[in-house]
């Protein structure tokens, strides 16, 4: 039986260290992080997904701040937020929370934002210090595998990991975290996706193989190596229930290793948004 990495167990975890921090941070008569999010319009996704991260906040000792704005909200309206946020000093690191209505242009507003308040971790120069290793926030999907992997002791250091799927939010950062010289990296890194020659070889190399294509039961028992570690992003509605890129039922036996959906990297990444946020407070 597989070792089954539960986010929610991490994420407790997790929780408690940032909690014990902003308590000491109290104690020296320090003000707690404070994280904003913008919300525009209505996606049922996106506005459980904030109802949720209000709630880490609160359970952690963070101040958040919640701005909604109808679907219909123009793009000056939104830059008018995002510009009062970047200059109100009593905010720490915001997010707009994506996707956004199709009308609006969310690079601009990306672009907008104060890297030193990029909780994120999607600016251009954040993406840039990430690149080149320096001091930065990470994106908060590929930070919360790692401290997932963290909390249970498996390092990648030399080993084989295959990211399958190069988006600029998950994949192509996660790649490159993987591969970076420190204390959770230090693996040998391929990004593979849907146009490769031979995936499910190059996945059956795989130590470790991250599965973030965005297609429901993708990665089946014929494409993973025995042992390894699957780390699951995807998170794909199929007849009600949410299904990830992996074949669990499948794969699980085979594994060593790997998250559930729901209830593994989901729960990371609001993680990974506190760690940010606490750095940012700091």
């Amino acid at each position: 039986m597989a070792l089954i990495l539960s986010g929610r167990d991490a994420a407790t975890a997790w929780k408690a260290y940032i909690r014990k921090e902003v308590a000491g941070r109290r104690a020296q008569g320090k003000r707690a992080p404070h994280l904003a999010a913008i919300l525009v319009g209505e996606d049922p996704a996106s506005q459980a997904y904030v109802r949720g991260k209000v709630r880490d906040c609160e359970e952690v000792g963070f101040k958040s701040t919640l701005i909604t704005l109808p679907a219909d909200a123009t793009q000056q309206e939104l830059q008018k937020h995002v510009s009062d946020l970047n200059s109100n000093p009593e905010v720490d690191g915001f997010i707009v929370q994506l996707p956004l209505p199709a009308h609006l242009n969310s690079n601009e507003i990306l672009l907008s934002i104060n890297p030193l308040k990029d909780v994120d971790g999607f600016h251009p120069e954040n993406v840039g210090r990430m690149a080149l290793g320096l001091p930065t926030y990470l994106p908060a999907t590929p930070y919360g595998m790692l401290l997932l992997l963290e909390h249970y002791g498996l390092s990648p250091e030399g080993k084989h990991a295959v990211v399958v799927g190069r988006s600029n939010i998950v994949g192509s950062p996660m790649s490159i975290l993987l591969s970076r010289n420190t204390k959770m990296g230090n693996a040998t890194v391929t990004l593979a996706h849907s146009r490769t020659p031979n995936l499910a070889e190059v996945c059956r190399s795989a130590d470790i193989l991250v599965a973030a294509i965005g297609k429901a039961k993708y990665i089946s028992a014929d494409m993973v190596k025995p042992g390894s570690i699957i780390l699951d992003v995807g998170i794909n509605r199929v007849d009600g229930k949410l299904i990830g890129d992996v074949d669990f039922d499948a794969v699980e036996p085979i594994v060593g290793a790997i998250t559930p959906v729901p209830g593994g990297v989901g729960l990371m990444t609001r993680v990974g948004l506190l760690m940010n946020t606490l750095h940012a407070g700091s």
